[in-house]
């Protein structure tokens, strides 16, 4: 069997002051997913600045201080375009006051990548919607992050 071939990504847990999360919607022709903004980490990118690439694109947001990385997760799904296999992706916890978020992107160029939506989401929504999270365990993840903060080490939070 040939070496999986899975892409690097950095995703933000960007926070508010109300401890509400900001997440966007990816759709799939079999599935809606809601998820953390972030994304692939291009050639010679450190996390930091492809976060800084990618929030600004997706959110309009370019002032913030990067907090501690707090989970890692791999996913291994083969990508439309054949080019990966999956992705390596590091989440890094974001607080920030409250915006609206404001893509830098097109609505068109954000549908090119699957993107259809971006929203605050508030921590009772995230457990009780029956929209699908990647990672799935993030309400309970989200949950444990507010009430204890950043782990001591970065969890492996799973599919």
């Amino acid at each position: 069997m040939s070496e999986l071939r899975l892409r690097r990504a950095a995703r933000a847990i960007v926070l508010d002051d109300d401890e509400r999360i900001l997440l966007v919607r990816f759709e799939f022709p079999d599935r809606s997913v809601w998820a953390t903004p972030g994304g692939g980490i291009e050639e010679g990118e450190s996390d930091e600045v492809a976060l800084r690439r990618e929030l600004a694109e997706e959110a309009g947001l370019d002032d913030f201080d990067l907090g501690p990385l707090v989970w890692n997760r791999t996913h291994v799904v083969p990508f439309e375009s054949g080019l990966w296999d999956g992705q390596i992706e590091r989440y890094y916890l974001l607080r920030t006051s409250a915006f609206e978020p404001t893509p830098r992107l097109s609505w068109e160029q954000l549908r090119a990548e699957r993107m259809t939506a971006i929203r605050w989401w508030e921590l009772v929504e995230l457990e009780t919607t029956d929209a699908r999270f990647a990672p799935r365990r993030l309400p309970a993840l989200v949950r444990e992050l507010v009430r204890h903060g950043p782990p001591p080490e970065p969890l492996d939070v799973g599919v």
